[in-house]
């Protein structure tokens, strides 16, 4: 048991190297075995400088503010941390040093400029990336070094032959004319006193490939593809040196013949020297030429938020077939996101052909429902005998591959799927008794793994793959639960900021590329545009960071106000184009906002959540002015909603479990007796359908929360539970992996939905893991950041044990629980710092502290274990 605090970390972020907040706030851990934090003291060592607080009374320890002056550019902090806990008078330990280093913070840090390959291309074509590099020389021995880097489109940077970093994809994707990201790399050990080469592997990515569905776009961002780099090298000596990247670099063409994120990667090998990035190299292959110059604004240059895309597993092949025509077909048993790594031998220009699908049909890849995406990588050997290759500028969604050219047998080890997505830190868990509640909760976690890579998706493997906002905005919650999806979100919604229109609407994807008709112009709706009440709220209550909730509160309130005046002085929002329940489980596959309800009581129930929010979120901010002013729109908008939705009965005018949903949980029903009625209207509704799913997008979330609070337990787990379709669990019987876009993705014969957008790795459907996190397991929060706990499992549906886990910012909560002949035996986790209120069995809740707290069945004392 450690007697001093976890090491000190830094905002959201992984580490604190190239942080882009000149003040970065502080969190930590108290001591294992310490109930709680009393008095802290921070401790920073500003090279050989120290500076303390003193004994700082108070019980902050998460997003503390910086306790000295600001960091300037490039300055280098070293931070520990000790505490007093209740009942002891001397503090703790210090904690372990944790270095935090700010980026470059000003905008005349920057003297490089991007530079690219100065060949003409038809930017309308396919077009051949280039590489670029320097050599230089360091007069005298290094003591350390950095490299800060970026680029228009993407880049792998090389020192002296060693990959930097292992990152892909990288800078990502942002609203790259507002918003380009750059990382920070330490590069010292890469680095020798004498001859350098620096270089780079550059791609298309976002910025200037093709992007989009109905054929996609090119060059949306520019037709440029270049490098901005700045390498800074101090000395032993102190002196620096800056290589940054300018008119003296030189380009030259690659081995990489095409590379696009849907199309994939050609490489060819025989044109591949792999000294072109080591110093006073001279190629056979290539053709170094001085690069082409272009500008940009380092004002626009930010620092990441959240961890880059990264490799997070290696799965080998379940089974490989081989046809009669030599092609061998591979089942990884996993629908994922990434990419094949090949080690292969064979004849000089052999070629191997990799394509990908999520599914089989007749035995063969399933290629329709990627649309525009070929997914179809190609490698062309050379001479060197064994090589292993991976492609680095694309990303397929798949569970099976076909390999065709392959030189002699394929064995095992030969072929390797590699998993790629945002690193994010996971946080959540959840198990049961039930087999398959287990594998659909793990079909979440594939695809929010497979859906965050780098912003939010809606699928990673057609011709789309957009940051859809409606999306997140109904899996926030479960997100936020199983990763530290903080960072990464809030640099999305900060897109989100710049992409929304002068008059408050949120487009329906971000960032904002051309949709077609059904999305251009942009228009405002419901549920999709929410996100920027809903979700900066979610992260607050679930990540405690109240300047989160202040940043991005601009963006929701312009919201709302526009859909106040959209509305008029009648509160209802009842005009414009909506996407209702998107995906119904009865609308037609040509038309999936064709749903049972109505598209304007949806509409209108988010205006009224949505100010509801607004409200709330102002009052945490001590706004007070603006809260009442929102609290008394959201009153009028509910008064409305029933004046126009809910009939004298009791019934509502879209007699249909959506609509019954959001009344319950959107707070919109006025009194007991009209909730009880709904409720139980509700019940009638799923039992008279047996329990088949009968909600889309914005139903399914509610709907299981929807009974539950009404007293209907027992019928949200005949929905968790039923396996005829639709239904959650129908994939699972199907052989599902991860969650299906549609309810039938796959119908029960075997055959494709003959729907245009039929994806299998699609996490929005699968927002009920949150009611499985906090009903079925029973963890749930009853104050930001978890400092105060809910456990109150709800059994039910024939579960005869679960657990959950999570890791909150103050460190560990848990709770478990198990059936027994006498009745529910409880266990329960609390962090230090926090306190737990728990409700079992019918019993008035009760309040534990830090530490672990055991309920047997049937005894009403509470013992610590």
């Amino acid at each position: 048991m450690s007697s001093q605090p976890a090491p000190v970390t830094f905002e959201h972020l992984p580490d604190g190297l190239g942080i882009g907040v000149a003040a970065p706030r502080l969190s930590w851990h108290v001591p294992d075995g310490r109930t709680a934090q009393d008095a802290y003291e921070v401790e920073l060592d500003r090279a050989g400088h120290l500076c303390r607080t003193g004994r700082t009374p108070g019980t902050s320890q998460v997003l503390v503010p910086w306790p000295g002056q600001p960091l300037n550019s490039r300055e280098r902090v070293s931070v520990r941390v000790r505490v007093w806990t209740e009942g002891n008078t001397e503090p703790s330990a210090w904690s372990e040093a944790a270095a935090v280093e700010a980026g470059l913070l000003e905008t005349d840090d920057w003297t490089a400029v991007p530079v690219g390959a100065a060949t003409t291309q038809d930017p309308d074509s396919d077009r051949r990336p280039a590489r670029v590099r320097k050599d230089f020389t360091l007069a005298s021995p290094v003591s350390h070094a950095r490299l800060y880097v970026t680029a228009h489109g993407l880049y792998e940077a090389e020192i002296n032959g060693r990959r930097v970093g292992d990152d892909t994809l990288s800078p990502g994707w942002t609203v790259y004319g507002e918003r380009l990201r750059y990382h920070t790399y330490d590069v010292t050990d890469h680095l020798a006193h004498g001859d350098n080469t620096i270089g780079a592997w550059l791609g298309d990515g976002w910025y200037r490939g093709r992007i989009g569905f109905d054929g996609g776009h090119r060059n949306l961002y520019g037709t440029d593809q270049s490098l901005i780099a700045q390498l800074e090298v101090t000395h032993d000596d102190g002196t620096t040196t800056v290589i940054a990247t300018d008119g003296s670099w030189t380009a030259a063409e690659g081995p990489i013949l095409f590379a696009g994120l849907y199309e994939g990667e050609t490489f060819d090998a025989r044109l591949h020297d792999p000294r072109w990035s080591t110093p006073q190299h001279e190629s056979a292959t290539d053709t170094w030429t001085p690069v082409a110059t272009a500008t940009r604004d380092p004002r626009t240059l930010v620092a990441p938020k959240g961890a880059p895309v990264r490799c997070t597993q290696e799965i080998r092949p379940v089974t490989i077939t081989t046809t009669a025509e030599g092609r061998h077909l591979i089942d990884f048993g996993q629908n994922l996101v990434g990419r094949l790594r090949l080690t292969v031998d064979g004849p000089v220009g052999t070629t191997i052909t990799l394509r990908h699908a999520e599914v089989l049909q007749d035995g063969e890849l399933a290629t329709r429902p990627l649309r525009g995406a070929t997914a179809t990588d190609t490698y062309i050997l050379d001479d060197t005998g064994q090589q292993s290759w991976e492609p680095r500028f694309t990303l397929h969604g798949f569970r099976y591959a076909e390999v065709e050219g392959w030189p002699g047998d394929l064995t095992d080890g030969a072929i390797v799927a590699r998993v790629y997505h945002t690193d994010m830190r996971r946080t959540g868990w959840f198990e049961c008794s039930d087999p398959m509640v287990n594998r659909l909760h793990e079909n979440v976690v594939w695809s929010m793994r497979g859906n965050f890579v780098d912003i939010p998706t809606d699928c990673p493997q057609r011709d789309e793959r957009l940051g859809w906002t409606g999306d997140i905005q109904v899996f926030a919650p479960t997100a936020s639960f199983l990763y530290d999806c903080a960072g990464m979100l809030d640099s999305w919604l900060a897109d989100v900021a710049v992409e929304q229109l002068p008059d408050g609407t949120v487009p329906w994807y971000v960032p904002v590329i051309p949709g077609g008709p059904q999305w251009t112009p942009i228009q405002p709706g419901a549920a999709w545009g929410d996100v920027a009440t809903l979700t900066p709220w979610v992260l607050y209550q679930r990540f405690g960071d109240l300047e989160l909730l202040r940043r991005h509160f601009p963006t929701g309130r312009a919201w709302v106000d526009l859909i106040e005046r959209l509305a008029g002085p009648d509160r209802l929002w009842d005009s414009g184009y909506q996407l209702g329940d998107w995906l119904d489980p009865i609308a037609p596959p040509e038309d999936p906002a064709a749903g049972r309800t109505d598209r304007h009581l949806v509409a209108t129930a988010h205006f009224a959540w949505s100010a509801r929010h607004l409200e709330w979120s102002a009052r945490e901010l001590g706004y007070t002015e603006v809260a009442e002013q929102y609290g008394r729109l959201a009153d009028e908008v509910a008064e409305a909603f029933r004046a126009r939705y809910v009939l004298p009965d009791g019934r509502m005018t879209s007699d249909a479990p959506t609509a019954y949903s959001v009344a319950l949980v959107f707070g919109l029903l006025p009194d007991d007796h009209r909730r009880q009625f709904a409720g139980n209207r509700l019940a009638e509704l799923v039992l008279e359908d047996d329990a088949r799913i009968a909600t889309g997008f914005v139903g399914t979330p509610l709907i299981c929360d929807a009974l539950t609070d009404t007293g209907h337990l027992d019928v949200a787990y005949r929905l968790l539970t039923q396996t005829e379709c639709p239904s959650w669990l129908y994939p699972v019987t199907m052989g599902a992996t991860t969650i299906w876009e549609r309810w039938d993705s796959l119908r029960p014969d075997g055959t494709l939905n003959p729907g245009g957008m039929t994806s299998f790795n699609h996490y929005a459907l699968g927002a009920v893991a949150d009611w499985l996190h906090r009903v079925v397991a029973g963890i749930d929060l009853a104050a930001p950041g978890y400092r105060t706990l809910r456990f109150r499992p709800r059994p039910g549906g024939g579960i005869t044990w679960a657990k959950a886990r999570h890791e909150t910012p103050y460190g560990t909560a848990a709770v478990s629980w198990e059936q027994t002949p006498t009745g529910l035996n409880v266990h329960v986790t609390v962090p230090a710092g926090c306190r737990g209120v728990v409700e079992v069995d019918g019993r008035p809740p009760f309040v534990v502290g830090p530490g672990e707290h055991h309920l047997d069945a049937g005894a009403h004392d509470r013992t610590a274990a």
